[in-house]
């Protein structure tokens, strides 16, 4: 009894042992698992990234879709570029079809081409032809005497030009047009028929004349003098033809193979309007032109050996020698054609006295920048919307980008009344007086509004200035591209952008 009592009370008094033993072993091993679980934890919050969870997933797909939108708005905005733009072209064909109106009774574009010395002579040429000889058709050859036409260019030719720029209007349109006073002096050789297979007694010597070549007749608005070895002799209009124009003509007297100074001078005003050219028909050419026009324009086969042009106007010197040019001293009516091809047009070369950037030019290179005007504001918004708690809905964006998109049709309208200068910023200011407004209501502050208008004027101003440029444009427009994009980086450098609404941690942040 006592025996089992003592040995029941052993099994009581170890059972209890045994149970906290237990119990203690499992309190340990419960508690080295969660630390091993908090370590794991911890490891794993350094080591493995962070899952999304639904909301953040959400708000990348929001950013997501925003982009897409976006971007359709941008390519939407094509349309109505598009459509300005073909409002331009209509516009300029309407000036242009003014400015036709007006030259046309003024005077077109002239070239000035002469004297040339004309001197007819008589020759033999052999002709075919069919005669019955008994009963028979037969084919004979024979010769005939025939009136051909000799042309001689001048030894030496010296030009010397004053034109007077003048501006004209029709309606709301503008031509500038000229009055140009020439003088044209020089001297022939004596003629030389040697090659022409004509004896002396064939030629008509009384009968030459000295022609010269003006592109229109009509801004001849005086008479045309010519100083003839001294003998002043009207010209007339008319005369033997010549394959490069109208001409004027008069009988010159004393022309003789044995002569020994043929001079002339010629002197008479001319109207004309976008260019006046010359033909170097010397053998030897010089030509000095001044004017009041301060934008000058040197076109054709021969630069000015000398130029100065400043705001109050320009002086020019060409200096040309027969060896530039593909056609030949003298030639007759039985030659092929002298100037063969465009042998004469590439021979010219003058001055163009047009705007060298045109309004209409100006207008149609900032629409081209339309696209990237769109985009840049665009972007920024959807910026704001990421940076800072506001919502642009896609009607608002539209909105914006019609107000950018009428900037140009204002711009096309104003600069046919006003100069380019003032209408650029007539139209810039209203543009963003306007989209600076509405940001103001659409993203909830005035700071940034201001920030959007600042902006804008920025590059407004900067455009303006890539227009006015001529030789730098492109490398301005790309330095400025740079820049933006740097300044979108930098803007966007904290945002992460699959959590949309946080910026990113930073490493040390991490526990």
């Amino acid at each position: 009894m006592l025996i089992k009592t003592g040995a029941l009370q052993l099994e009581l008094t170890e059972m209890p042992v045994k149970v906290q033993i237990s119990l203690d072993v499992g309190h340990r091993d419960r508690s080295s698992a969660s630390s091993a679980g908090r370590k794991e934890q911890t490891m794993n919050s350094v080591t493995s990234p962070e899952k999304e969870t639904p909301g953040a997933q959400e708000k990348v797909n929001n950013a997501a879709t925003k982009l897409i939108v976006i971007t359709c708005l941008v390519l939407l905005g094509l349309v109505p570029l598009s459509l300005i733009r073909s409002v331009l072209s209509e516009r300029r064909m309407r000036h242009r079809e003014a400015i036709e109106n007006i030259t046309s009774t003024w005077g077109n574009a002239q070239t000035i081409a002469g004297p040339v010395l004309v001197v007819p002579y008589y020759h033999q040429v052999k002709v075919w032809k069919e005669q019955s000889v008994a009963g028979q058709t037969e084919r004979i050859e024979t010769s005939e005497r025939v009136l051909g036409q000799a042309y001689f260019l001048p030894e030496d030719l010296a030009v010397e030009g004053d034109l007077k720029p003048e501006r004209l209007h029709r309606s709301i349109y503008e031509a500038i047009v000229f009055r140009s006073s020439l003088k044209l002096s020089g001297q022939f050789a004596p003629p030389s028929f040697e090659g022409l297979k004509a004896a002396d007694a064939d030629v008509q010597w009384d009968e030459a004349v000295l022609m010269m070549s003006i592109t229109d007749l009509r801004g001849a608005n005086q008479t045309l003098s010519l100083e003839w070895n001294g003998e002043r002799i009207p010209l007339v209009p008319g005369g033997a033809a010549l394959p490069i124009g109208p001409v004027v003509h008069a009988r010159v007297p004393g022309v003789t193979a044995k002569s020994k100074s043929l001079t002339f001078q010629l002197t008479f005003s001319v109207n004309g309007s976008e260019s006046l050219r010359f033909a170097p028909f010397g053998m030897q050419n010089r030509v000095r032109l001044t004017s009041s026009f301060p934008d000058p324009s040197f076109q054709g086969s021969f630069l000015p050996v000398h130029r100065k042009v400043t705001p109050a106007g320009f002086e020019a010197d060409w200096e040309v020698s027969y060896y530039g040019r593909a056609y030949p001293q003298r030639w007759s009516d039985s030659d092929p054609d002298p100037f063969k091809g465009d042998a004469f047009r590439n021979s010219l070369f003058g001055v163009t006295v047009v705007p060298v950037v045109d309004s209409y030019r100006l207008v149609e290179r900032s629409i081209k920048y339309g696209i990237l005007f769109l985009a840049l504001v665009f972007s920024a918004f959807f910026v704001f919307e990421v940076r800072w708690p506001v919502r642009v809905h896609p009607v608002q964006y539209t909105l914006v980008g019609a107000a950018l998109c009428l900037f140009y049709l204002a711009l096309l309208s104003l600069s046919e009344v006003i100069s380019f200068g003032w209408a650029y910023l007539v139209g810039a200011a209203a543009s963003t007086l306007l989209v600076a407004g509405y940001s103001a209501f659409m993203l909830g502050a005035v700071r940034r509004a201001l920030l959007v208008g600042l902006g804008l004027a920025a590059i407004y101003g900067y455009i303006y200035i890539i227009l006015r440029q001529q030789d730098y444009a492109l490398l301005y427009g790309t330095a400025a591209l740079f820049a933006m994009l740097a300044a979108a980086m930098y803007a966007t450098r904290n945002i992460n952008w699959y959590r949309t609404q946080t910026p990113a941690q930073k490493p040390s942040d991490i526990p």
